[in-house]
């Protein structure tokens, strides 16, 4: 029955209030649904995880709210930042890094008077697991290409929507972002695969990292619904093999109109948006897998 954890913190003025708010968004917390009325205004910042802890004995800060992190110098380097952009000097409100008992490393910081707060992060995440190469979800610097499908516009105009939403969310820069239109699914692979082939994949003028494909197919109006389907899903995946540029999909197959409409931004999450986000992964992971040498073993 229980749903969830809401910790709540009363700034005392609206100068207060809108600082708070401005320091969590600094540091990238997924914003909440906020309210104002008559009575006050709230922001809500949102985290994947939270915990109601009871210990005994002292508590390992004088902040009652902890916040897990996974790159514990790079949030105090934000939080650095952030008083900066204030013009007030940060030693004051900002301790350094210790080491804690609990195989752990904290700081503690008070970016509102009575507001503290400890950062901390386990000093071996991985618990002994063999570490992973993952890819960031950064976007700045990067060049993508969005192949998007004119047939079931009402759909594929979400789609391209929520694609650019995720990219220029993520950092990607207006002017690095190429839209493409074709008529529909079935051109969407060759436009796909001119792109890939019209410069060296890495590092030539113009180039792109990634290409996103977005259309939609529909069963109930297309009686070769399959085969136009197989057809699209090889070349596109044929291009990404043979070029080596990641592609991700995001061309929607669904049942009837109301499935697609759902899977574009109405109920089903934003395919678009998802397929955007799998690209800056892939040129993130990419990159890493061809700079940086990886042995077994190492680091063990």
């Amino acid at each position: 029955m229980i749903k969830g954890i809401t910790y709540v913190r009363p700034a005392a003025t609206p100068i207060e209030f809108d600082r708070l708010t401005s320091f969590f968004s600094a540091l990238g917390f997924t914003p909440g649904k906020g309210w104002q009325d008559d009575s006050g205004r709230g922001a809500a910042f949102l985290a994947p995880l939270g915990n109601l802890e009871v210990i005994e004995g002292q508590l390992p800060s004088e902040a009652g709210v902890f916040i897990e992190v996974t790159q514990l110098d790079a949030v105090r380097e934000a939080i650095l930042a952030w008083f900066r952009s204030c013009n007030e000097e940060p030693s004051a409100h900002l301790s350094a890094i210790a080491e804690t008992g609990w195989k752990s490393r904290i700081f503690t910081v008070t970016p509102a008077p009575g507001h503290t707060f400890s950062f901390w992060a386990w000093t071996d995440p991985l618990k002994g697991k063999p570490v992973a190469v993952e890819g960031d979800l950064s976007a700045e610097g990067m060049r993508f290409a969005i192949v998007a499908a004119r047939w079931n516009a009402v759909i594929t105009d979400r789609l391209l929507d929520g694609a650019l939403d995720a990219l220029l969310r993520s950092g990607a820069a207006r002017r690095h972002i190429e839209i493409v239109r074709v008529p529909g699914a079935w051109e969407v692979p060759a436009a796909a695969r001119t792109i890939a082939e019209r410069v060296p994949a890495f590092g030539g003028p113009g180039s792109v990292d990634a290409i996103i494909t977005l259309g939609c197919l529909i069963r109930g109006e297309t009686a070769h619904y399959e085969a136009i389907y197989n057809e699209v899903a090889r070349g596109i995946g044929q291009s990404q093999q043979e070029t080596g540029i990641p592609h991700t999909f995001g061309v929607l197959t669904c049942e009837n109109l109301e499935q697609a409409l759902h899977r574009a931004g109405v109920k089903a999450g934003n395919k678009g948006f998802e397929a955007a986000i799998a690209a800056i992964e892939m040129v993130s992971l990419r990159r890493k897998l061809l700079e940086t040498g990886f042995e077994i073993g190492d680091g063990a």
